[in-house]
């Protein structure tokens, strides 16, 4: 009797490399513009544009990194920590895809 591996398709690994780019880009936009035209010209209109385009994003980011975090087996102690981390920090995804995703 054959056991089957899952092992996430590159199909689903190019597209959580896809969203923790677009997540990345973003946070960045939403802290580096929207929030500081938000507080210091009294315009909230950017984060109002911005705030759920990143929310929806962010979802999807940490939904595509569980499918496939789940598929490769990944310690979840160790590395959800680290994908957390990364998505809060600006330009923090760009370095997880660097050191971690570009090598699945």
């Amino acid at each position: 009797m054959t056991q089957t591996v899952n092992v996430p398709s590159k199909t689903s690994i190019r597209f959580l490399r896809w969203m923790t780019f677009l997540e990345g880009i973003s946070l960045i936009v939403l802290v580096c513009v929207a929030v500081p035209l938000k507080y210091l010209y009294d315009d909230p209109s950017w984060v109002k544009l911005i705030g759920p385009i990143h929310g929806a994003l962010f979802m999807i980011f940490i939904y595509m990194a569980w499918h496939v975090g789940t598929q490769l087996k990944w310690n979840w102690s160790v590395m959800i920590w680290k994908i957390l981390l990364a998505s809060f920090i600006p330009f923090g995804t760009f370095y997880l895809d660097y050191k971690v995703l570009r090598h699945l």
